[in-house]
């Protein structure tokens, strides 16, 4: 998997700075809202509440914000009932998108995505149009300085690790198969490592190179789908520039 990075992305992400803060912290407060409505406030029998919690910490969200999202969830105070939703389609130059989405408003958000798509050359497609073109996989990011690499190699493995990149100059990218996402996650806690990121991603099977042109179109697309508050999550299969990624 070297020659996918998810961790140039976060980079991108995190470079926004704190006007994007506050967003981060509505779309982590909304996973842990329907983990908890999925599968109780309890974490030890709540996986996917567990693995939120932990995608938060990385994300350095306050624990008080975290204790209010669970207690909300939970029905102490006004609740509101969000859905899981996934849209898939085309951008511009045949590239493929998958945006997840969390609402209490289907017809809202679908209508605010459909929107970006066609205003930035893309389509929106039926289920199932450009899934197949991607695999999900967990991804934790370590920093180098925190472990040697023959020392994470052997701790990743054991706890089930599917492939690690070592690669980047500055962090370690633990992939992850779904079902052994928390298992590695709390291998590593154990161990005393935090982790810069922890999350689901989808990875392109293939991968295209759009032109300049489109690269600044498809950048201005992704940014936009990001501030929407229902969407929690934008995948593609672009090959974009980092320099241009961490303007």
């Amino acid at each position: 998997m070297s020659g996918h990075s998810k961790w140039a992305n976060i980079k991108h992400k995190k470079a926004k700075g704190d006007a994007a803060r506050s967003n981060v912290f509505t779309k982590i407060g909304r996973e842990i809202a329907i983990a908890v409505k999925q599968g109780g406030a309890d974490q030890s029998s709540n996986s996917r509440l567990r693995d939120a919690i932990a995608n938060a910490k990385a994300n350095n969200m306050p624990n008080d914000n975290i204790a209010r999202s669970i207690k909300k969830a939970s029905g102490e105070g006004d609740s509101i009932n969000y859905e899981e939703m996934t849209y898939e389609g085309y951008g511009i130059g045949g590239t493929a998108f998958i945006v997840e989405a969390l609402t209490d408003n289907k017809n809202r958000t679908a209508g605010d995505v459909r929107h970006i798509f066609d205003k930035y050359g893309g389509s929106l497609g039926s289920t199932g149009c450009v899934a197949y073109m991607f695999k999900k996989r967990g991804v934790i990011v370590v920093a180098k300085s925190d472990i040697g690499e023959d020392d994470l190699m052997m701790l990743a493995i054991d706890a089930g690790a599917d492939d690690i990149n070592t690669d980047d100059d500055e962090v370690y990218e633990i992939y992850t198969l779904p079902q052994d996402f928390g298992k590695v996650r709390e291998a590593l806690e154990a161990a005393k490592l935090n982790a810069l990121s922890a999350e689901f991603t989808m990875i392109p099977e293939n991968e295209v190179t759009p032109s300049d042109v489109h690269a600044e179109t498809l950048f201005k697309m992704i940014d936009k789908l990001d501030e929407l508050d229902d969407v929690q999550n934008v995948y593609h299969n672009a090959i974009l520039p980092e320099d241009e990624e961490e303007d």
